[in-house]
């Protein structure tokens, strides 16, 4: 790893810290009344979540540019020129450390263990492409999976706050949430696994090396498969907040009726 692919990680990780104990405390308690009457436990989650937020859309977007505009990595998938993905991935590797050491800090209130794994398993790829400047392409197709973070995080504050699940912000995040999640991290696999695909057999692939092969492959499949997961779960909540808001909506229509009839009766 270059030097300044590790001070970047470095820099990521000491910078999500502070903005975990400093930016995001001060920030929360001057914009959301209800921040300061969390228990300390949801405080520590919340200001996990706000840099969850920041990074997602720090890498996502950034992901975006790079798949619209370098011509390098999107002409050679295997071996183009890394240096904005592996600014990127940097970025998200120190962010992945912080998660980490947050994760373990608060196992008792925050563990999970498909966090570790994804943490795992994305920290296992990225690492070659810091060290080895392989794969460019796909590492930075990967990190296109963050768009769809502010909006899950979104969900557990509004449910933080006691939003009821009826609400028309908590319906229209919760349909945005599901919608986001499934573009950017199942509707992209056939045209990524594609693109996998393509590169077996080739000359780029072989120099890879062993290694380097397995890491990529196995890492997607279980990053995929804890996607599809997760997707199940945000479907099925999705469902049970639709269900409550027309359910919701039903029993207002009803008393409606219910008090035009008795108007009609007194």
């Amino acid at each position: 790893m270059e030097t300044r692919e590790l001070t970047v990680v470095a820099g990521s990780f000491v910078g999500f810290q502070l903005l975990f104990s400093v930016a995001s405390p001060l920030f929360s308690s001057a914009f959301t009344p209800g921040y300061s009457r969390l228990p300390p436990s949801k405080l520590t989650e919340w200001n996990s979540r706000l840099v969850s937020t920041v990074h997602a859309l720090i890498v996502g977007l950034f992901c975006l540019y790079i798949l619209w505009f370098d011509d390098a990595v999107n002409a050679d998938p295997v071996w183009g020129d890394p240096g904005l993905v592996k600014l990127n991935v940097a970025i998200t590797c120190g962010y992945l450390l912080y998660d980490l050491v947050l994760l373990a800090s608060n196992w008792s209130t925050m563990g999970d263990g498909f966090f570790v794994c994804h943490h795992l398993a994305a920290l296992y790829a990225y690492g070659y492409v810091l060290t080895r400047g392989v794969l460019p392409y796909f590492a930075n197709f990967r990190l296109i999976s963050e768009l769809s973070t502010p909006f899950v995080n979104q969900r557990w504050f509004y449910e933080v706050l006691k939003y009821p699940r009826s609400d028309r912000l908590v319906v229209a995040n919760g349909m945005a949430m599901a919608v986001v999640f499934f573009m950017v991290r199942i509707f992209v696999m056939p045209p990524y696994w594609a693109r996998v695909f393509a590169t077996f057999g080739t000359e780029a692939f072989e120099r890879l090396g062993v290694g380097a092969q397995v890491a990529w492959i196995t890492s997607c499949i279980a990053l995929d498969i804890l996607n599809t997961i997760w997707m199940y779960k945000i479907a099925r909540g999705c469902y049970k907040v639709m269900m409550g808001a027309r359910a919701g909506k039903a029993v207002g229509v009803s008393q409606v009726k219910q008090n035009h009839m008795n108007n009609h009766t007194d």
